[in-house]
């Protein structure tokens, strides 16, 4: 194969992959879509294995194909079907992120000779609290948990299904807006990967396809060969009320292949910070990726080398009726924590210190003055750990996210709320040679009442330094009610809140890499 001709096909699979969520992000309802991005959308082969991604949110694009997977083998697919699927244990990642599953019909075939996928995160599915992200103690109080379903079939649209959806969320409006959304992205890939096929022809594309995942696999290979054989072994802590809950590893590198083992993490847990094998496959999909330097086709090939060890019932592969809604948000961060504190002694040169380690989720919601409902969620960025290149970027998503902020502007016109305040956390950073990043500031004055939920890590303890840096400086949530002392508030947290109070949250910063 023409190194050429792969880099072509590259190039035009991933911008397939691109557009459809150029379509998902234009036409939705949603700020956290529209604004924040935060969606996914990925290509994949007749068998189901990932050929392209979008530049997306890495904890969704890895945990995707289980979901594929849930629906193809639910349903033997029709030109015109799309399915829903949101169920964490068939592939999901927690409830309010629901994927949209399509098949790519040749002419004349009556089998796909591709799927299309979109994952989208919907602020509100239902459930115990306002936004979906609730301090559950079992998966049935976190919202409407969707199976492998036909939302539409041979192209009608099975509105009483649609119907039992928006009659279990509190803004249904928004809720089909970007569930439409999700159908046309679906839509679009179909579309451009028949033109694809109609100009190249369906040899050269399948050729194409199977040859960049063989290239992933062979490029993963070849970075694991650069490891010294061993056994590395990491051990970090989830915060949850009192308890430390451990995620541990022990990677395994022999020559071009490695075992990632999670034996010895702590058992699944009566709250909301179980994940799922899928989200536990996305993050070290997601780390090993990035032992990779040069550009590589992000592909099912990449994990081809890497066999996966997690315990059926603990915290990173947990079972039913688990609650989930932090699994894939918090937990999702602390396991790329732990296995990049694994590598980094098998390639200290090459690993950074640990990120702000927390998605700071905020979820709330209530009703306007004239009784309308609203409901919003949002990730607040932080600090990314210092490296042997250089100090940490302060304020930026890292890892497992790839959102963007919510603009004030946006924010502020959607919902009953204002920023008074959105800055940099000045020297949240681990010090060190170089210096982590640095964390955020950002407070929000409600303008109504509402629920609010918040669901945060590393409050108690710091991202973790490299090679002599120090730990990151942890995160703090205030609640500062009109008249009244500032109140210190848990990491993970449920209050309701009056119009005029002002909710403080203060992000972690990066840890530091080096002595100074």
């Amino acid at each position: 194969m023409k190194a050429v001709e792969l880099e072509l096909f590259r190039h035009l699979l991933g911008s397939i992959a691109e557009e459809m969520g150029i379509v998902l992000r234009k036409t939705s309802y949603s700020a956290y879509i529209k604004e924040r991005r935060d969606y996914s959308c990925a290509i994949y082969d007749e068998r189901g294995e990932t050929i392209a991604m979008g530049d997306h949110m890495p904890v969704h694009l890895g945990a995707m194909p289980m979901s594929v997977t849930a629906v193809r083998e639910a349903f033997e697919l029709v030109p015109g079907d799309v399915a829903l699927v949101n169920d964490p244990f068939r592939g999901g990642t927690h409830l309010p992120d629901i994927t949209a599953v399509a098949g790519v019909f040749l002419q004349g075939k009556t089998k796909p000779a591709f799927f299309v996928a979109n994952r989208a995160h919907h602020a509100d599915v239902g459930g115990m609290s306002p936004g979906s992200m609730p301090l559950a103690r079992e998966i049935y109080q976190e919202g409407l948990r969707i199976p492998p379903i036909l939302i539409q079939r041979r192209g009608k649209m099975d509105r009483p299904l649609l119907d039992l959806i928006l009659s279990n969320v509190r803004t249904p409006e928004e809720r089909e807006g970007d569930l439409m959304a999700q159908l046309m992205a679906l839509t679009r890939g179909e579309a451009r990967l028949r033109t694809l096929v109609a100009k190249y022809g369906t040899a050269r594309v399948r050729t194409n396809t199977k040859a960049l995942q063989d290239y992933s696999e062979r490029m993963m290979r070849a970075a694991l060969r650069a490891l010294p054989n061993g056994v590395i072994r990491f051990c970090d802590y989830l915060e949850d009320g009192s308890r430390k809950l451990p995620i541990q590893v022990a990677v395994t590198i022999q020559h071009d292949s490695a075992v990632v083992d999670f034996t010895g993490s702590s058992p699944q847990v009566d709250g909301p910070v179980n994940a799922n094998l899928a989200v536990t496959t996305a993050a070290a999909m997601y780390v090993f990726r990035c032992l990779i330097t040069e550009e590589v086709p992000f592909t099912a090939g990449i994990l081809r080398p890497i066999r996966m060890v997690a315990p059926e019932g603990s915290i990173v592969n947990a079972r039913p009726p688990a609650a989930m809604a932090a699994g894939n948000v918090e937990t999702s961060q602390r396991i790329t924590d732990v296995i990049l504190g694994a590598l980094a002694q098998a390639a200290p040169e090459r690993i950074p210190a640990a990120s702000c380690g927390t998605m700071n989720n905020l979820s709330l919601g209530g009703n306007r003055a004239d009784g309308s409902p609203f409901a919003y969620y949002e990730t607040i960025a932080g600090g990314m750990g210092a490296s042997s290149n250089g100090a940490g970027h302060s304020a930026v998503h890292t890892h497992m996210t790839n959102s963007w902020n919510t603009p004030v502007e946006a924010f502020e016109q959607q919902y009953p709320l204002r920023i008074e305040r959105y800055s940099v956390r000045r020297n949240s950073g681990g010090r060190g040679r170089h210096h982590g990043g640095d964390g955020i500031v950002r407070e929000f004055r409600f303008l109504a009442p509402a629920e609010v939920t918040v669901l945060s890590d590393r409050r108690e303890i710091g991202p973790y330094g490299l090679n002599g840096g120090g730990s990151g400086e942890v995160g703090r949530n205030t609640l500062l009610r009109s008249g009244q002392k500032p109140v210190v508030l848990p990491g993970k947290t449920r209050f309701d809140i009056a119009a005029n109070d002002v909710l403080r949250i203060e992000t972690p910063g990066g840890g530091g890499w080096g002595k100074a």
